[in-house]
């Protein structure tokens, strides 16, 4: 399990540290800085986020945690001395696994943290957000897609949509940048098949 604490007072974010690691086999790492823990989640992709919502910048905990789950998978819990009604319900649009008031203290700590790791059962969430290709493909990207799921060649694909083989070829190209695919044909068409294609209506 690997955590990053999103703390801007380091000695709050050292205990938290030191509490975690008496209790838990994880690796543990900190930001102090929104700009931090962007780079973190970058080179670290941890599994679980403990965040403050006041981190005494112009963007916010929460306003971070929302940009940070566009492009990455992780849980979070919120660590925050707010107990507004107004700032809970803002910190619930990103779905926390929990929230801890501060002072933080150890059976707080622990038992946030604990229920989270039991819930997600030894297969914690990480890494970055795979694009979704009915919303990063265009029109024509798609209609090809369907094709190549029907397994037809280049040259057929290119005839039915009154196309040239070489623009067919330019679109495949694109399509394997746009879903960070590698720029050959059977990656393409490994994932085509992967897809259920025929079955989903998003198609």
């Amino acid at each position: 399990m690997r955590i990053l604490i999103i703390e801007d007072e380091i000695i709050i974010a050292r205990f938290m540290e030191q509490q975690l690691r008496s209790h838990f086999n994880c690796e543990i790492r900190i930001a102090l800085s929104t700009a931090e823990a962007a780079l973190e989640m970058e080179q670290y992709s941890p599994h679980l986020l403990l965040c403050d919502i006041n981190l005494n910048e112009d963007q916010n905990g929460i306003e971070l945690i929302a940009n940070l789950q566009k492009h990455y998978l992780f849980e979070v819990i919120f660590i925050t001395s707010y107990q507004s009604k107004g700032i809970i319900e803002d910190a619930a649009l990103t779905k926390p696994a929990n929230y801890i008031i501060k002072p933080v203290d150890e059976v707080q700590l622990y038992a946030g943290v604990q229920l989270v790791l039991t819930r997600l059962n030894g297969n914690p969430p990480s890494g970055k957000k795979q694009p979704s290709a009915t919303n990063v493909l265009n029109h024509t990207e798609r209609e090809i897609i369907k094709l190549i799921a029907q397994k037809k060649t280049t040259k057929e694909i290119a005839q039915m949509l009154f196309l040239s083989p070489h623009t067919i070829k330019n679109h495949r190209h694109n399509i394997c940048r746009k879903l960070e695919l590698d720029d050959e044909n059977n990656a393409l068409l490994t994932w085509v098949l992967q897809q259920n294609i025929d079955g989903d209506a998003r198609w």
